[in-house]
């Protein structure tokens, strides 16, 4: 049966390295909640900074180790996309998180605390994934999961369609609404990155159950 501990020889540095990956984007989405629902950006940027900075560090560490460890093309496609899919991630909170600072100012009174939790919740189920790869690839624990995330998805999806009558039928300001839309969609797209992660889980999963 296929196992990240056979791809990197001793295993559970690399379990630990993907947890950590995993660890780093649940933080940043923590932040991002922290940064649209509190008065005091400073130490939330720095807080995306310090995530991101171990986020890059860990991609690096895990492409190292798989460039230095003997292992099948298939495995190194599989734990490759892992690895890509994982930074995606809170570089896409990141994204979120700067321009929301430059526009914040027109975007008073728009709520984007619970799209924002959304978020979090995901990444929350991404790290208990991929807390899965190191417990034998179970798959009954994992599809849960799994349907999990994609009711997530489905709820972020419901929430970001629901501001778009408030912005396009009842407001007259263009670029509020235009500015607004941008970050709704940025917010979709890190939880479609969360939708990723699990993807390739599952299908390591079905692969080699």
């Amino acid at each position: 049966m296929f196992s990240l501990q056979t791809i990197f020889g001793k295993g559970d540095k690399f379990y630990g390295l993907l947890e950590q990956s995993a660890e780093a984007a649940r933080e940043s989405a923590k932040a991002l909640h922290d940064l649209v629902t509190q008065a005091d950006h400073a130490p939330i940027m720095a807080a995306f900074a310090a995530a991101r900075s171990r986020e890059k560090a860990l991609a690096a560490q895990i492409s190292e180790g798989l460039v230095n460890s003997f292992v099948t093309a298939l495995d190194r496609e599989d734990i490759e996309a892992l690895n890509t899919a994982l930074y995606k991630i809170p570089k896409s909170v990141e994204k979120f998180a700067e321009r929301y600072e430059i526009v914040a100012g027109r975007l008073q009174g728009m709520d984007f605390g619970q799209r924002t939790l959304v978020l979090a919740r995901s990444t929350d189920v991404v790290a208990q994934m991929i807390g899965e790869l190191r417990r034998g690839l179970r798959i009954d624990p994992v599809k849960k999961l799994q349907d999990r995330l994609q009711s997530l998805e489905s709820e972020g999806d419901r929430m970001l369609l629901a501001p778009y009558r408030t912005l396009y039928l009842e407001s007259n300001d263009a670029m509020r609404a235009m500015l607004a839309k941008d970050l709704f969609e940025l917010l979709e797209k890190a939880i479609d990155k969360c939708r990723d992660v699990g993807n390739i889980v599952y299908s390591i999963v079905l692969k080699n159950s």
